[in-house]
């Protein structure tokens, strides 16, 4: 095959699904405000996508927290600034750390069941079904895993900074022979609130690709079970991909100098 026919073919094919989602991201996101809303359905995407998330993210952030404290303590041993791990911790951690591995973390937990979900509803054809009933599926379906996800992530990520740092302080006092009230202390006076708040700024934009991409993928799902099984794949791929590339530009923007 000629290889720029082969590249050409993949850059239309890429070029068009930008388009398919931003067509998407148009129609969902105008049903997020405009009436009627589900305040029930809402309110049942906050327990899956928040509280059931809880766990995952909580242990994700703790041995993060720990992980970092311990290689942060081996290189500034290095040339003797190993006295700057509470530091270096609490800022990895509310700002970069906390958010990313929470999102990571719950792209791979939601973005996956959204995906299944509304996938076994388009190809048993319950969507269609709903909209027979005068039922618009951006409301019923999209709008609220997006509002639930876009509340629920700052609230993840705030308890993973806690329970982050809390995890650096467990390594630094046990393991690393740092005093508790100096760690603390350290702690307390280096971190600002913007630090923390980029950091939830952060998690609200990931939140909303996380509900976005699993409904995307599910919404447009085809092909039976296994349509469904690559639209989950594709999803939580997508999702990484995205978080990953927004932390960068959120970064860019909010430490530039």
């Amino acid at each position: 095959m000629n290889p720029f026919a082969l590249i050409g073919r993949f850059t239309i094919l890429f070029l068009s699904e930008i388009g398919r989602l931003a067509e998407f991201a148009a129609d969902a996101l105008p049903s997020i405000i405009t009436p009627p809303i589900y305040l029930r359905l809402t309110g049942e995407q906050l327990m899956r996508i928040g509280f059931y998330s809880l766990p995952v993210v909580g242990l994700t952030a703790f041995f993060t927290g720990g992980a970092l404290a311990l290689q942060i303590f081996i290189g500034g041993d290095r040339y003797g600034a190993e006295s700057f791990v509470p530091q270096i911790v609490v800022l990895g951690i509310t700002r970069e750390l906390g958010p990313v591995m929470a999102g990571l973390m719950v792209a791979g937990r939601v973005s996956a069941a959204i995906a299944a979900e509304l996938g076994t509803m388009r190809v048993t054809e319950q969507i269609d079904a709903l909209v027979t009933l005068s039922t618009n599926p951006f409301k019923y379906l999209v709008a609220p895993r997006i509002v639930a996800a876009v509340i629920s992530m700052p609230l993840l990520v705030a308890v993973a900074d806690v329970i982050g740092v809390f995890g650096g302080w467990v390594v630094g006092t046990q393991s690393l022979g740092f005093n508790s009230s100096v760690y603390l202390k350290n702690t307390a006076d280096f971190v600002t609130n913007s630090d923390v708040i980029s950091g939830l700024w952060k998690a609200a934009a990931f939140g909303f690709i996380i509900a976005l991409m699993g409904c995307y993928h599910g919404y447009h799902s085809r092909g039976g079970a296994q349509g469904v099984g690559g639209a989950t794949t594709n999803a939580v791929v997508s999702a990484a991909i995205l978080i990953l590339a927004t932390n960068y530009v959120m970064t860019s923007l909010l430490f530039s100098r």
